[in-house]
């Protein structure tokens, strides 16, 4: 794959990215409890205006209830010597998300049914949850585990799951027209950094320069949440707000390692989500992997799914369950890189541009526009008057009403950048007029 070209503000950027990576690293996370509330305070911070919203456990969401509250102060698994074995603040993936407390003591044979760890990865940690089912685990090393020893072990876990609440927080940024692209990420794995924490400093750096600049055409809705039961929740409260004015959306997840672009389709690929994708990544990263909706994992699909059928992809890096650091502790600060974030924003910034340029478009005339007393052609033709005016000239054909400009633009093989100055020089000209 070509290495993605990117400026000195991208690089900055993806500087900037990797250092609240950083910082949030540290922070347990998990569907709800307080790491959640903490990450989304973050952001805030850098997004005042982001709205926090809690859903008690309990509520109804479509087929699921939103669970219990968890909240963990501590773990540790103590040897037959008394020393810690494992320990929940030497790495949070230590006690399995979700674990009941336990104060027990238990021999070796006992133990091992509540052990996981990860043999053809000896020296990884493996990240795991038992969300919908009460148990407890501790999660460590396979040299550690063929390291242990008979003899009786002291099991700690310090964790309350009661009633509570989940918490997402959501961002809506105005634009000229009530339709709205959505930039959806998750806010609930533990120390992850491409898993997780990519997706949440990418969808926060996007938003902050969409503030920043001038107000959209179309309007932003960027959602934090927990994957799966968050994205289940939020669109059991707002599907027909949704449904009628979603044009486009993406999951921001595994978005900062420097291997590869991958894109995942949406159900059937053919959203407008996709074709921007498609139109980007052509151009930008020539040699991408794409993957098909059968190789989905993240919130697509709950926004894909019969019934909902939005028109959400996915532009990556590596592909989640692609990489071998996936769900475990060797997913860290420096398997994500600053180069890495930066590439991911310059696509979806890219993208965003797309979704910005693109339109509906119909000509004013019958027949061929006089366009030499509009000042839209040259006085002298000569035998390279096309290359002048060849791609004004093949827009006017496509601009029938039919076709979006994103559509003509593939279709001629160019870049819509190139197609959005000629399409305003026309319809300034009066021989265009815009029907979306």
């Amino acid at each position: 794959m070509i290495p993605l070209e990117l400026s000195e503000h991208d690089r900055g950027t993806g500087c900037e990215m990797h250092r609240w990576l950083t910082d949030l690293f540290p922070i347990c996370r998990s569907l709800t409890g307080p790491g959640v509330v903490e990450t989304l305070e973050y952001v805030r911070r850098i997004l005042p205006d982001l709205r926090l919203v809690r859903v008690a456990s309990g509520t109804q969401v479509f087929d699921w209830t939103v669970p219990e509250e968890w909240s963990i102060r501590g773990g540790w698994l103590e040897g037959p010597d008394g020393r810690r074995v494992v320990d929940f603040a030497t790495n949070n993936l230590h006690v399995m998300g979700y674990s009941t407390p336990i104060d027990q003591t238990l021999s070796l044979d006992e133990l091992q049914p509540h052990l996981h760890s990860l043999p053809d990865q000896p020296d990884a940690i493996p990240y795991v949850t038992a969300y919908y089912h009460r148990n407890w685990a501790f999660c460590l090393t396979h040299r550690q585990r063929e390291a242990l020893r008979p003899g009786m072990y002291r099991a700690v876990i310090d964790s309350t799951l009661a009633p509570g609440h989940l918490t997402y927080g959501e961002l809506v940024i105005p634009g000229h027209t009530d339709r709205e692209v959505l930039l959806s990420t998750y806010v609930c794995h533990p120390s992850m950094a491409n898993n997780e924490l990519s997706g949440p400093v990418l969808a926060t750096a996007l938003a902050r320069s969409l503030l920043a600049g001038p107000k959209p055409r179309l309007t932003y809705r960027i959602l934090f949440m927990a994957e799966t039961i968050g994205a289940i929740t939020y669109l059991s409260q707002h599907l027909a707000h949704l449904q009628e004015r979603l044009v486009a959306g993406f999951v921001l997840t595994c978005v900062g390692d420097e291997r590869t672009v991958s894109y995942l389709e949406s159900r059937y690929g053919d959203t407008l989500a996709d074709r921007v994708a498609r139109h980007v990544l052509d151009r930008a990263a020539p040699g991408y992997m794409r993957y098909p909706y059968t190789k989905r994992g993240s919130d697509e699909r709950q926004y894909c799914s019969p019934g909902i059928d939005l028109p959400v992809a996915l532009v990556m890096r590596s592909k989640f369950g692609t990489f071998p650091e996936y769900h475990t502790s060797l997913d860290d600060t420096t398997l994500v890189t600053p180069t890495g974030l930066a590439g991911s924003y310059a696509l979806h910034r890219r993208m965003i541009a797309v979704l910005e340029a693109n339109g509906l478009w119909k000509t004013t005339c019958l027949c061929e526009p006089q366009l030499g007393k509009r000042g839209l052609f040259p006085q002298t033709g000569t035998k390279d008057i096309l290359k002048v005016v060849g791609l004004q000239m093949n827009l006017l054909v496509y601009c029938d009403g039919r076709n979006d400009l994103l559509a003509i633009a593939d279709r001629l093989g160019v870049d819509i950048a190139d197609c959005r100055p000629v399409i305003e020089r026309l319809e300034q000209g009066g021989v265009l007029a815009r029907l979306a």
